[in-house]
């Protein structure tokens, strides 16, 4: 896979905090709430449960688009807008956190995000 899948240098990511239930703001509003995390070397992502923002859906974000994480405010922030997050591929199920096909869809979505000087 690629960084995508990281979280970035300055991120304020620390392995092993637990960050269910922080609140998850994109560059242009809050999207809703962290409802799990994967912590596995270049598989790290959130899943967010966007209560009746998107519909009661939850979104699968790679730890690649995250910006900020601020431990006193319990907030992540990440660099996508809120209308970028609802184009990103469905998140349905938790097995899809383990389909490669799936998981290649969402990080191509969003590396193609990134500014070019990014990638």
């Amino acid at each position: 896979m690629s960084s995508i899948w990281m979280y970035g240098q300055g991120s304020g990511h620390t392995p092993r905090e637990p960050l269910q239930g922080y609140t998850v703001e994109a560059a242009d509003g809050v999207i809703g709430h962290v409802d799990r995390q994967q912590d596995q070397p270049g598989m790290q992502h959130l899943v967010v449960d966007t209560g009746v923002w998107v519909f009661g859906k939850s979104v699968l974000i790679p730890a690649g688009a995250v910006t900020g994480i601020d431990t006193e405010t319990r907030t992540v922030k990440v660099v996508v807008t809120q209308e970028q997050v609802k184009a990103a591929p469905r998140f349905t199920t938790d097995s899809e956190t383990a389909d490669h096909d799936y998981l290649s869809a969402v990080g191509d979505y969003y590396v193609s995000l990134r500014p070019a000087a990014a990638h």
